[in-house]
């Protein structure tokens, strides 16, 4: 198997494009990972998943710790076989999971012990346990385990927060070089932490880098500091990672922040918008929002558009979407999650299509006229 290794091809100002080599496949950058909470790409099918452009899937390991757990799984051949999708996986560490959805939690320097929020069930979860899980998941990128710090939160309360994150990178990348379980080609992300205080992601960015890691993520946004904190954030923050690694920016976003992120020279995002707002009849367009449920789209004949990445975007009238809304079929879901997706999809291939051809300006000024003009 091969190493996992990022290619930087072009520069557009501070936009990158690139190539992530996995052994289980390339992803081409800027790249968004559909969301996989539970091994799934809530409803679509992993074949669809794949046509819409998307390289990669990130899967959850607080749910998947939970149900149906990381041995069983890795008796069933790992998550790619258990989920039947055969490209690059990226778990997160779970951490941002235990707590914000378990019942009750305690957090120590060694870990945080916690309830399932689905039984009660007790479990520990510590940096050296969050990587073991990954490893037997079989995932290609991992994270190391971090305290989500929230917002808003004092400087001082920031900075422990950071300081004890650090103190767990290190464990996990210890835990993630001794783990038997781990796979060739494998890769263990570190975290920059920080809130919205400089000199701190200064600090995060600077301690992570000694450790070393072959890619780097940016945690703790868009968790209500608005848009606004958090561009300045990506401002200061992304000049101070490697130019030669991958940068991520977890939980994000809408398809403006992918823009504005990409600007500021972020690679990789997740987030659960696409698929969770389609469920609840959210579309994203190049002119911006629609919501499927209102009753203007009642006798509306046309697609949501005729030239759009799937047939979900060109095959059905708006009429009938909004009939499937309100009617509560299931196949109204999966049309809207499929649109969603396809449509990040093609957001980012026009992002890299364009910085490679030196024109991202252009497109970023065309985008943001789209966005606010709204439909002809």
């Amino acid at each position: 198997m091969s190493d996992f290794t990022y290619d930087l091809m072009a520069e557009d100002g501070a936009a990158r494009r690139g190539v992530i080599h996995t052994p289980r496949g390339d992803i081409q950058t800027p790249a968004f990972m559909p969301v996989g909470t539970a091994g799934t790409v809530k409803a679509l099918y992993p074949g669809q998943v794949k046509d819409t452009g998307a390289d990669i899937v990130l899967g959850n390991t607080y749910h998947l710790m939970l149900r149906p757990g990381a041995e069983e799984i890795a008796a069933l051949g790992g998550l790619h076989k258990f989920m039947n999708w055969s490209g690059p996986i990226l778990t997160d560490s779970g951490g941002f999971q235990v707590m914000s959805l378990s019942k009750l939690r305690k957090m120590t320097e060694e870990g945080v012990a916690f309830q399932s929020h689905i039984d009660g069930r007790k479990f520990m979860l510590t940096p050296e346990r969050s990587i073991e899980i990954q490893c037997l998941l079989g995932s290609d990128i991992q994270m190391v385990l971090d305290e989500c710090t929230p917002f808003p939160a004092t400087e001082e309360q920031t900075k422990v927060s950071m300081e004890l994150s650090m103190r767990w990178a290190k464990r996990s990348k210890d835990a993630f070089v001794s783990q038997p379980h781990r796979l060739p080609g494998q890769a263990l992300f570190g975290i920059v932490q920080g809130g919205v205080y400089r000199h701190l992601r200064e600090q995060s960015a600077a301690g992570l880098q000694e450790i070393d890691f072959p890619g780097y993520s940016i945690g703790g946004l868009a968790v209500g500091e608005g848009q606004k904190a958090m561009l300045e954030v990506l401002e200061f923050t992304a000049p101070l990672l490697p130019k030669e690694k991958p940068r991520y920016l977890m939980g994000v976003g809408t398809p403006d922040d992918l823009v504005e992120a990409v600007s500021r020279g972020i690679d990789m995002f997740d987030c659960v918008m696409p698929t969770r707002s389609g469920r609840h009849g959210q579309i994203f367009t190049r002119y911006g929002k629609l919501n499927m449920k209102n009753a203007k789209h009642a006798s509306d004949a046309r697609p949501i558009d005729p030239n759009g990445p799937c047939e979900a975007s060109r095959d059905y009238s708006r009429a009938y979407l909004h009939h499937l809304m309100k009617s509560g079929e299931i196949l109204g879901l999966m049309l809207l999650s499929w649109h969603n997706i396809a449509y990040y999809e093609s957001l980012m291939a026009q992002m890299r299509e364009a910085i490679s051809e030196g024109r991202f300006g252009a497109f970023y000024s065309q985008f943001k006229a789209d966005q606010e003009a709204g439909e002809p």
